[in-house]
């Protein structure tokens, strides 16, 4: 397990980060999405967007959302035409918050939240064509145990699709996005929200892989055909990548 994995909310409690995880985002779950379109100017609505197009071609119809928080990722999905959509989390109150939206939606036939853990998932082996997360894997507790996991419930030649929150590059935007996160973010979550949720983003941000490093991960747990996209500057990632099909 590298030290990323050990970044946690509260530093103030023994609890495991998986646990601060899950206490953190039921605490924040009830302004969470509005927090989301506040922090990033509704921009994280396109990123969505993006990243569902990049795996149009591959037309998947089982399609498995992992940390799917109040289901954003997973509603998206419907523009993919799944025959069903299973998303999963381990804060109830997230999903609590989810279901609702997914009723008032009328989508709670094709879409089902489930409380599960990312690291242990309670489904079989090669059940989904696409197992997706949005701003879900940086906060696993063992991030190649969860993607190894992704990778074993994939079908052979599935597609794995990751949205993430990343570091800026080139300068003089990487030092502003840099004061953004570090002081105004933890700042605003501290007025709407739970401050110290947000600070733990900023420093959750900062340590976790990005680009060809995150790449390298996905490729030593097993996947191929990685591919990176940036978005906005590098605010943002969308991983694309596959498993590798049974040869004939």
């Amino acid at each position: 397990m590298s030290s990323r994995d050990h970044i946690i909310p509260y530093e103030e409690l023994n609890l495991s980060k998986k646990e601060q995880v899950r206490k953190m985002f039921n605490n924040i779950a009830h302004r969470y999405d509005f927090m989301n379109r506040l922090l990033t100017l509704r921009i994280d609505t396109i990123w969505r967007r993006k990243a569902i197009n990049l795996v149009k071609p591959f037309n998947p119809k089982d399609i498995l959302d992992i940390a799917t928080g109040t289901g954003d990722f997973a509603v998206e999905m419907m523009r993919l035409n799944p025959t069903k959509v299973v998303g999963i989390d381990i804060a109830e109150v997230m999903l609590e918050v989810g279901r609702k939206k997914l009723e008032k939606k009328g989508l709670s036939a094709v879409i089902e939240l489930k409380e599960a853990d990312s690291e242990a998932l309670p489904f079989a082996d090669a059940s989904f064509d696409l197992v997706s997360s949005a701003f879900g894997v940086r906060n696993f507790e063992d991030l190649e145990k969860g993607l190894s996991e992704m990778l074993r419930v994939l079908r052979p030649g599935g597609v794995l699709l990751i949205l993430e929150a990343s570091n800026p590059e080139d300068m003089p935007f990487k030092s502003l996005y840099k004061a953004y996160m570090s002081k105004i973010c933890p700042a605003i979550g501290g007025l709407f929200s739970d401050g110290k949720a947000y600070n733990y983003l900023n420093r959750s941000v900062e340590a976790f892989p990005t680009g060809n490093a995150f790449i390298e991960i996905l490729n030593k747990v097993g996947y191929i055909n990685g591919r990176h996209y940036p978005q906005s500057m590098g605010v943002a990632s969308i991983y694309t990548a596959q498993k590798p099909s049974i040869a004939k």
